[in-house]
């Protein structure tokens, strides 16, 4: 690991303490123009999710209706009931984004897998950082108002499923993360710029609540507007 992957880990409770814990569910609050634009408006406005932490599983509920929910993995996804039964299923589902551009509706199996390897990212990172076949390597700093931020560059491997297989991670002086930046691969490499404030602390892990993602200048500027998709994350529980 680079020194700056270190100092993440430990600001963010540590590699030690990450291991002890299996699972996370929170209550999401969301909005933003990238649902209405894919034509899965209203959706996620107000669910629950619950991850593994070590294995790339997740499942949003209730999705589309009371008595649904969405079941991901990097290799599969499917709309369920809430007992397990499945009401439609995807293999591969990455491959369904092929030829994609941004103004490409989604099916809600694609929904359901872009929230499912989204919110696995931001709820995992940076511990995943340390797993066998991730590469990270620290850029330039980034002055940002009165703030310089530490830089990291993380490329994801293969067998595991994230937005935007490239990301830069801005890092404050507290160890925490400031924004995220990346390109999402399904989404034609649109430019986005992920904000991450307002952090608590549950079962010895840092954790944002609030998650404001905008369009990203050329130059690496966010830009204030449109606001592209809103998160904000309660009820928190690491176990």
């Amino acid at each position: 690991m680079t020194d700056l992957l270190d100092e993440l880990v430990d600001a963010h409770g540590g590699l030690g303490r990450w291991n002890e814990l299996q699972t996370v569910s929170a209550h999401l609050r969301q909005g933003g123009v990238v649902w209405e634009l894919k034509e899965q408006e209203g959706l996620l406005d107000d669910v629950y999710i619950t991850a593994d932490l070590h294995e790339e599983r997740a499942s949003h509920y209730p999705f589309g209706a009371t008595d649904r929910r969405s079941a991901f993995t990097p290799a599969r996804v499917a709309i369920e009931t809430m007992d397990g039964s499945v009401l439609e299923e995807l293999d591969r589902p990455r491959e369904s984004f092929s030829g994609h551009t941004l103004e490409t509706p989604w099916t809600t199996l694609q929904l359901a897998y872009f929230a499912g390897t989204a919110m696995w990212t931001y709820l995992t990172q940076p511990f995943t950082f340390t797993l066998p076949g991730f590469e990270t390597r620290e850029l330039d700093p980034w002055q940002e108002n009165d703030e310089e931020w530490r830089r990291l560059r993380v490329v994801w491997p293969n067998h595991l499923a994230t937005h935007s297989s490239v990301q830069t991670v801005y890092v404050g002086d507290d160890g925490l993360i400031r924004r995220e930046d990346y390109d999402v691969d399904i989404m034609a490499g649109s430019r986005g710029a992920h904000c991450f404030t307002h952090y608590t602390q549950v079962a010895g892990i840092a954790l944002p609540t609030r998650h404001r993602i905008v369009p990203r200048a050329p130059d690496g500027r966010a830009l204030p507007d449109p606001l592209l998709v809103s998160i904000d994350v309660g009820d928190i529980t690491l176990t």
